[in-house]
């Protein structure tokens, strides 16, 4: 009899609603619990956990990087996606999403001793400010009319911290983040004035109308009875703009529907080719100067493994295996991030070194490899026709060991021109963090995902047909 009641109970009762958010952000939105770092806490926790119990359902989360909330959702990761997502034409158009459930500003936040100097947009002109990419605030930078340098980042920690070392002038994201920012980082004050003004929604994927109907009526009846109210004022993020919010919730429209998805896309294509070619040629620049720089380095560092003493081939054999250990975005964070206080690299120079010395590491093993290929049949003739080491190195067993790694080296400087889509963690923006943020602004991944792809290919099928093209010349 037990077992039947618990069957029927099983069968009964309503799956977990699974809802995808990204503790990186932190509080207030996502964090981790520091009581049990398996659990999560925050106040768009407690606004997912309210939506469940309104469905008869137990709250799941489900951490995905905020960057692909939108496309895990449509593509039926989990059910609902929450984490400071921000209300936007194209998300609309591309997802089913929710009335807002929170009003946010767009706020400037600038070093204390600077706070006179940069109050507005127009303060700004000709400097350099920081947000995160793909947001309103990112969008409101664009403007040309503020004649300023956007400076996009993956999170909204570095952007603080970017600002309160020089590295920026000013920092443009929501007050909540900013107020958080302010207490964390000394030295820095935040402009109560809005430059913009945006609401937090949930997002469903398109086709899932009926749940989201379900949740905006839960949303609403928790603003009417004080439920939100109650979770904003516990994580210190209610105000008088909340409230006036509240009262005129009932008349919040959804805004564009569906069918505006065309001519949003249309109108972010035209806007960011431009952009695009522009974060292609950084991506060239970079991947040849990294490329060079690896290249130089793999050379000596090779060399003075074959030819050195103990002591350098030893010194040079833990740089290699320390490099080729460790992860390059580690790398990159230690360059640009741990080296500040001692040498302050600007971005570019930051993640050329990075990508260069990482690579080096690898083309090191290439041209040594190379080298003890060359047969020491060759090299004892060198030394009987009287050629010293530098000679016989020089004109026996350098060029048969360039013949060698060429393809390989070729290989490589594919690989770079596409791990260089890595350096967008410190703030560089080349080409795929650029269609990064044009898909989402656009709501889809299609355009500009096949646009990148087929810049990718433009940039390394003619390199691999020189490459080609050398090998069959050099290998008679």
């Amino acid at each position: 009899m037990l077992t039947a009641v618990l069957l029927i109970a099983a069968l009964t009762a309503q799956p977990p609603l699974r809802w995808g958010g990204d503790a990186e952000g932190g509080a207030p939105f996502v964090e981790a619990d520091p009581r049990d770092p398996s659990k999560v806490q925050g106040f768009d926790v407690e606004v997912a956990e309210t939506i469940a119990h309104g469905l008869g359902r137990e709250a799941k989360f489900v951490q995905v990087a905020f960057a692909s909330i939108d496309q895990s959702v449509a593509r039926g990761d989990f059910d609902i996606g929450m984490s400071g997502v921000e209300d936007t034409p194209a998300r609309r158009a591309a997802l089913a999403a929710t009335i807002p459930y929170f009003e946010f500003r767009e706020v400037l936040t600038v070093r204390k001793e600077d706070r006179q100097r940069f109050r507005t947009m127009n303060d700004l002109r000709g400097r350099r400010v920081g947000t995160l990419g793909g947001t309103i605030a990112y969008e409101v930078l664009l403007n040309p009319e503020h004649g300023l340098t956007a400076v996009s980042y993956d999170d909204d920690v570095h952007p603080y911290e970017d600002l309160r070392s020089g590295r920026l002038d000013a920092v443009l994201l929501d007050n909540v983040i900013a107020a958080r920012a302010e207490r964390r980082t000394p030295g820095l004050v935040t402009h109560p004035e809005a430059v913009a003004t945006g609401y937090y929604i949930a997002v469903l994927a398109r086709e899932n109308h009926a749940l989201r109907d379900q949740v905006d009526k839960i949303l609403r009846a928790r603003m009417a009875d004080g439920t939100l109210e109650k979770i904003y004022r516990k994580w210190e993020i209610w105000d008088d703009h909340q409230l006036r919010f509240f009262a005129r919730s009932g008349g919040v429209l959804r805004g564009p529907g569906p069918d505006s998805r065309e001519g949003v896309s249309q109108h972010q294509l035209i806007r960011y080719l431009p952009s695009l070619f522009r974060a292609a040629a950084i991506t060239i620049a970079l991947s040849c100067l990294a490329m060079a720089l690896a290249v130089i380095l793999g050379i000596s560092i090779a060399t003075g493994r074959v030819y050195g003493g103990p002591f350098i081939r030893g010194t040079l054999t833990v740089y290699v295996e320390v490099i080729r250990g460790t992860p390059v975005l580690l790398q990159l964070f230690v360059i640009y991030y741990g080296l500040a206080p001692v040498i302050r690299l600007p971005a570019f120079v930051a993640a050329m070194a990075g990508l260069g010395l990482n690579y080096a590491a690898y083309e090191s093993e290439i041209y040594r490899s190379a080298m003890l290929a060359v047969p020491h049949g060759q090299l004892d003739a060198a030394r009987t026709l009287g050629l010293s080491t530098l000679q016989s190195f020089r004109l026996v067993r350098a060029p048969q060991a360039f013949r060698v790694a060429l393809a390989p080296m070729t290989n490589d400087f594919v690989a770079l021109l596409k791990d260089s889509s890595l350096v967008s963690v410190i703030t560089v923006v080349e080409l795929t963090k650029q269609t990064q943020i044009f898909a989402a602004n656009i709501g889809s991944w299609v355009v500009p995902g096949a646009i990148c792809a087929a810049m990718y290919l433009m940039m390394s099928l003619p390199l691999s047909h020189v490459a080609r093209r050398l090998e069959r010349r050099w290998s008679h």
